[in-house]
């Protein structure tokens, strides 16, 4: 590819274009790409200019839409024949946005694609941050041109010359970045991980984003006015529980009210004084009425904050459906995360859970379909355990809980009571994340002995559990990593600290990551499966969300007859499992019916 020269001003329109459609035209096999855009969201941001590059010493910055300069206008038109060749490996950073951008321009990137970021991710998913610069500086000891005004991403503020510079340093990043990542994936034994289901479920994720779900901004600005008036009420109550009114949100007046005011006895002191957390107030509850009221409203006011204040606002003005982000390189265990907004941490249970959810809505015609893998982190525990008591209950479809709960409490199945089975659940779920036993005696409300006692009991009954959390934490410490049924890596580096606190919580996260990460990888191969299959069979059914365990579609209602069947065996054999995966599927008019 000839190297466009335009970092000085430019003369001629038609010429830079010839220039342009002359590179295009030339044989390429590989392209790496950054493009250089007006905002972070992809999905409302405009191409400012984009850098290309063949190889070393062979860069071009093209000029979009600069206010200092004349544009190559319909750069776009020009390139997209080489976006849409098969042919042609495409490189970037963050593919997934650049998959978006272009979509929405009328360009389909096509061809092998190779995405730096998630590779950095695979890499070390500790990391907290997989930024182009960071990674460069870390990988290649090499900085990227920046200043104020593209940190700020102020581009009317800009010289072309400058934004220039810092495109066609990044892609320089991303074009030597290349061979060392993918050689450091190789050698840790990531490539399958990355090849077979990280880059596959790019492009599936942009069309999930892309597609959007659509939302009831009626019924959310109903639901708004309803919780203001159940919080104006819960704060008359709290006022009168206190004896005087007092700001509910400050911890200061509220530290006064509980200690001073009510003379309750401090659980734990902070540098600013005595805390007044949740889980403090969790156990200041037990001393008083006050704390749990304070708790209830803390929880509505962050869900009218979050969701029914603020869930309009991000509704696309043009599509008239919300657009979340669905992170790919966030979290330590493979999970997806979302954001901008979050719509993962809508409260699963609980009446207003299910009231937000049922303002996630199909369009006119279609339905919402919900399939939610059952238990599928205490099936993966099963399996990875090889614990007989769990495998058994799986194969015979009894209740998890309750055959815990039976052999907990040495009762029949059918003398388990509703308690019982509460206690078994908590502990059930509190082994997975290595709960100790005062955590246990926090979520159970008992003393630490009888917790202590509960995980003791548990324990002897399954005995494959407790050889399995021995094994993984014995090899955690000696490798620094744990792997997940797929292949996912995690380094554990305090796994051998001689700080009790950090060693302790590093064992729980080296016991906790291969089961959440291996039922993280389920699921992603579940939505390349499913993706595949609408794809090849033209249904006009598309996914729309992923919820950690939970798949949505939205699916035309003389298609839902057919998908439900088919989205179940698809989820449900995505792997061979010494237990049967178990998918709940349902439909509805709304998120929250189908839920």
């Amino acid at each position: 590819m000839k190297q466009l020269n335009l970092f000085d001003s430019i003369d001629n329109d038609q010429q830079d274009v010839k220039k342009l459609d002359e590179s295009v035209k030339n044989p390429i096999n590989q392209i790496f790409i950054y493009i250089v855009q007006t905002e972070t969201s992809p999905h409302k941001a405009s191409p400012i200019g984009l850098s290309l590059s063949k190889g070393k010493g062979q860069n071009c910055y093209i000029p979009i839409n600069h206010h200092d300069t004349k544009n190559i206008k319909n750069a776009l038109e020009i390139l997209k024949p080489l976006f849409e060749d098969k042919g042609i490996v495409k490189v970037g950073h963050n593919v997934k946005a650049i998959i978006i951008l272009l979509n929405r321009f009328g360009i389909k990137l096509k061809g092998d694609l190779q995405d730096i970021q998630i590779m950095s991710y695979l890499i070390d998913p500790n990391r907290t941050s997989h930024n182009l610069d960071i990674i460069a500086q870390n990988y290649i000891q090499r900085g990227i041109y920046v200043n104020e005004g593209i940190k700020k991403m102020r581009f009317d503020t800009i010289s072309v010359e400058d934004v220039a510079r810092y495109a066609c340093e990044s892609v320089d990043a991303i074009r030597e970045l290349l061979p060392v990542l993918k050689k450091e994936i190789s050698d840790r034994g990531l490539l399958k991980l990355y090849q077979d289901i990280e880059m596959p479920l790019v492009n599936i994720l942009a069309r999930i984003e892309s597609n959007g779900i659509k939302i009831d901004i009626n019924r959310l600005h109903e639901l708004s006015k309803e919780m203001s008036r159940m919080l104006e009420e819960l704060e008359t109550k709290i006022h009168s529980l206190a004896g005087q009114s007092f700001n509910i949100n400050s911890p200061r007046q509220l530290s006064h009210i509980l200690f001073e005011v009510l003379k309750l006895k401090p659980v734990r002191k902070t540098k600013t004084g005595f805390s007044t957390d949740n889980d403090t107030l969790s156990q200041l509850s037990l001393q008083h009425e006050l704390p749990a009221e304070i708790l209830n409203y803390r929880s509505l006011f962050k869900l009218k904050g979050t969701y029914l204040d603020t869930l309009p606002d991000y509704v696309d003005k043009h599509t008239g459906r919300i657009h979340t982000t669905l992170n790919q390189t966030v979290t330590a265990t493979g999970r997806l995360s979302s954001s901008d907004p979050n719509l993962q941490n809508i409260p699963i249970r609980g009446e207003w859970g299910s009231k937000i959810r049922a303002a996630f809505i199909a369009e006119k015609g279609f339905k919402i379909i919900s399939a939610d893998y059952s238990q599928i982190e205490l099936r993966i525990l099963a399996h990875l355990s090889n614990d007989e008591h769990l495998i058994e209950a799986f194969l015979r479809d009894t209740d998890i809980h309750t055959s815990t709960a039976s052999l907990l409490f040495k009762v029949d199945k059918s003398d388990v009571s509703k308690e019982m089975r509460r206690i078994a659940k908590t502990v059930n779920f509190g082994v997975i994340y290595g709960m100790s036993p005062y955590g246990l005696s926090e979520a159970l409300r008992i003393s630490t002995s009888e917790a202590g006692e509960y995980i003791s009991n548990y324990f002897t009954l399954y005995k494959g559990v407790k050889d399995f959390i021995d094994k993984t934490i014995q090899d955690a410490r000696q490798d620094g990593f744990v792997t997940t049924l797929f292949g996912r890596k995690r380094p554990i580096p305090e796994i051998n600290s001689t700080n009790t606190n950090t060693r302790q919580q590093a064992e729980r996260m080296a016991v906790n990551t291969p089961i959440q990460g291996s039922a993280a990888d389920l699921i992603k191969i579940a939505m390349i499966k499913m993706d595949d299959t609408l794809t090849k069979h033209s249904y006009k059914t598309r996914m729309i969300l992923q919820i950690h365990d939970e798949l949505l579609f939205e699916a035309p209602e003389d298609e839902v007859k057919e998908m439900i069947p088919l989205i179940k065996k698809t989820m449900e054999t995505v792997a061979d499992l010494k237990v049967p995966l178990k998918v709940d599927i349902n439909h509805g008019d709304s998120w929250g019916d189908a839920h």
